[in-house]
């Protein structure tokens, strides 16, 4: 019996945790505990169109939860990281690491 190599670690990469935008709003999310829509837009210079489709996929795969309310008159919008979504940002954050790591030793040779 055979044992099978291990799979390379970009194999393990999400991709709706690893595109640029929605990585970007989970780290966010992930250093603020709840952040407002607006931050999330300038800070990652979208449009508020281009946020919502992002913020969209990462609700629907439950990785971020999305309250909307009220401070005074405004409308707000505020992001919070769910107990799943902390999970894919970590299982990301370790694939990467993986993936840095293979370069850096390789790097020399």
């Amino acid at each position: 019996m055979t044992v099978p190599e291990p799979q390379h670690p970009v194999t393990g990469l999400d991709d709706v945790v690893h595109q640029r935008v929605r990585l970007g709003i989970l780290t966010i999310a992930h250093e603020a505990r709840r952040v407002e829509f607006v931050y999330l837009r300038t800070q990652l210079g979208l449009t508020a169109g281009n946020l919502s489709q992002h913020l969209a996929v990462l609700e629907t795969a439950g990785l971020v939860e999305v309250e909307k309310g009220y401070e005074g008159k405004r409308g707000r919008t505020w992001v919070s990281l769910t107990a799943a979504g902390n999970t894919a940002l970590a299982e990301e954050i370790t694939r990467l690491k993986q993936l840095i790591a293979r370069v850096e030793t390789t790097a020399g040779q």
